[in-house]
């Protein structure tokens, strides 16, 4: 089905709906974290108490000179070098846990991911660009769980910090803090004005981001496409246009937000000035030792320090707040339905299927199946054709519960569908479909993926009924050989008859053929007409295709149009009616 979009287009959620889904993602961490800043904020409390010990020893050597007491500046010396080196334990210590959570917080996140794409609908991927969803899965998992682990350490080291020395400054001096102090609520109103519009710009970046991660995947896997038909030139106008968007978009993010850091700087660094003057004066008045003006001034300069490391952290928090939101808005995207609780089971398949009435709209506005009714009998083989937009595959889409009817229901066996689990009606079905997909591994991974207890003589057995044996004898490791992420060492009528020969090693009671010899040459379809008999023989089936030749064969044919059931029959007893399945056949073999 066509995509219709991507979320990359949609209005983001406010940073309110981030942050609450973002603090209960880490809930399991909670206790680690919270070991962690405590860690930091030992560390931090620790390095504060060295420049007043410095400034004590600058007053010894001033109080004794000439003889000066370098014994007790030696005792000094000692607690200095021994806070150091716990400061610095301590915040090794701080930053190994976060790595741990971090490592831990984005496998969780990762597995999360992977675990609601098994949940969501298949309605989910045919409205998204599944390049937006793996940029999420990795370029925002990166950037949330990375940032996480940055700022909670050095959040935790400036606030305690800026605290810290607040309360040793103004046992120094009231009137020299007070300069610093008025520095504060300055800074933090020309932070928050330049965060607010910095924040709108982080969250273009992470959705063009997405898009242009989406653009680069459809321009890699379609070069053939685009080759063949010269669109070389065009693909990277419109690239080079994402990439542009996204160009600007990062810019204004990182010109705004690195703002913050020299605003502060400004109101910060004339506080320091006018605290030397000050301080200096103090010192001639003899108002305060020269040692504690020496520690003074380095407390400014560290209490500056978290002032603007604050500030720097804006625009990374922006970025933590922006992937969180593209994160999160996937994780609550709405799933399947439940299972009918309890399921019914069937036991013993005949295969006998039935549509009831059963209505059906994409979009709940432009029917595409009309009261739909037919009745399928064990082990028949029945074509349904029609023209493009007829509802020939969202038929199949409908028997696998990819969709559910609007109305009306479908039986197997007698037993309605939807009152039983997904997994198992899907485990009644094989399916081989026109787009064939084959994934890295060798030829027998992928020949066991619907089986994984099958034997080795099983897949020899399928691949010869499937008449793709020889081919894949003919290959340098015959059933060990590694076919590349785009099977492109086989060719696209190789590639399904593999795909013909997984669903004999599946073995399932009933099977789907959608479009698979559409895109074959007429010998190769003719071997996957009869791998397809074996594999149909004895089983119900389901042939959706526009050449009418592979179906001649079939028991029942369904003629759809507009989603409905226009005629229905035999193909001897379809072209004796010379109504509108005689017109496609004609149309397809006017010189017969």
């Amino acid at each position: 089905m066509e995509q219709h979009g991507s979320t990359t287009a949609g209005k983001p959620k406010d940073t309110k709906f981030a942050f609450k889904h973002f603090a209960r993602s880490i809930r399991p961490w909670r206790w680690m974290i919270l070991l962690s800043v405590i860690l930091a904020v030992g560390s931090a409390v620790l390095g504060l108490f060295i420049p007043k010990i410095l400034g004590d020893m600058t007053n010894i050597a001033v109080d004794t000179y000439p003889e000066i007491d370098f014994g007790a500046i030696g005792r000094k010396v000692v607690v200095v070098v021994i806070l150091f080196l716990a400061s610095a334990l301590l915040n090794y210590g701080q930053a190994f846990i976060l790595a741990v959570v971090s490592a831990k917080y984005t496998e969780h996140l990762r597995s999360e991911i992977i675990d609601k794409i098994s949940r969501l609908p298949i309605s989910y991927f045919d409205k998204h660009k599944y390049g937006d969803t793996l940029s999420r899965m990795t370029n925002d998992v990166d950037v949330l769980t990375t940032t996480m682990s940055q700022e909670i350490a050095d959040i935790s080291l400036s606030v305690t910090t800026l605290i810290g020395v607040m309360i040793i400054m103004l046992s120094i001096s009231v009137p020299l803090s007070l300069i610093s102090f008025i520095a504060i609520p300055l800074s933090v109103v020309a932070v928050g004005k330049i965060t607010k519009f910095a924040q709108k710009y982080f969250r273009e970046q992470q959705n063009t981001l997405g898009a242009l991660n989406s653009e680069i995947e459809e321009d890699y896997s379609g070069q053939i496409v685009i080759k063949s038909n010269s669109y070389e030139d065009t693909a990277m106008v419109h690239f080079g246009e994402t990439n542009q968007k996204l160009a600007k978009a990062a810019e204004r993010a990182q010109i705004f937000s690195s703002l913050s850091f020299p605003v502060t700087h400004i109101f910060t660094n004339l506080a320091y000035v006018a605290i030397c003057i000050l301080g200096g004066k103090f010192v001639i008045d003899g108002v305060i030792n020269i040692g504690d003006i020496q520690a003074f001034i380095q407390y400014v300069s560290r209490f500056n320090r978290p002032i603007t490391e604050v500030a720097a952290t804006t625009a990374t928090i922006q970025s933590l707040l922006a992937a969180s939101e593209r994160i999160f808005e996937f994780l609550t995207e709405p799933e399947e339905e439940p299972d009918a609780e309890p399921a019914l089971k069937i036991k013993h398949i005949k295969g006998e299927v039935e549509f009831h009435n059963v209505c059906f709209s994409y979009d709940k506005k432009q029917p595409i199946i009309r009261n739909f009714s037919a009745k399928v009998k064990p082990g028949m083989k029945v074509a349904i054709v029609g023209p493009t937009g007829a509802g020939k595959t969202t038929l199949i889409n409908l028997l696998m519960r990819f969709y559910e009817p609007d109305s009306g229901y479908i039986t197997i066996d007698g037993v309605p569908i939807r009152e039983m689990k997904r997994a198992d009606v899907r485990r009644l079905f094989g399916m081989v479909l026109q787009d064939t997909w084959l994934f890295s591994g060798t030829v027998e991974e992928n020949l066991r993926y619907g089986n994984q207890s099958a034997s080795y003589k099983d897949i020899v057995r399928a691949a010869k009924s499937s008449n793709v044996n020889h081919v894949i004898e003919a290959l340098p490791k015959t059933y060990k050989t590694v076919i590349s992420e785009d099977s492109d060492n086989i060719s696209a009528g190789e590639k399904q008859l593999v795909t013909i020969a997984r669903a004999m090693v599946a073995d399932p009671p009933m099977m789907i053929l959608d479009e698979a010899t559409s895109n074959v040459d007429t010998r190769t379809e003719q071997l996957i007409q009869d791998s397809f008999e074996k594999l149909t023989h004895g089983r119900t089936s389901f042939v959706i295709a526009h050449r009418l030749s592979t179906i001649r064969n079939s028991d029942l044919i369904l003629v759809m149009r507009d989603g409905a059931i226009v005629e229905q029959g035999d193909h001897c007893e379809l072209l004796e009616k010379n109504g509108f399945y005689a017109e496609l056949y004609n149309s397809q073999f006017a010189d017969n």
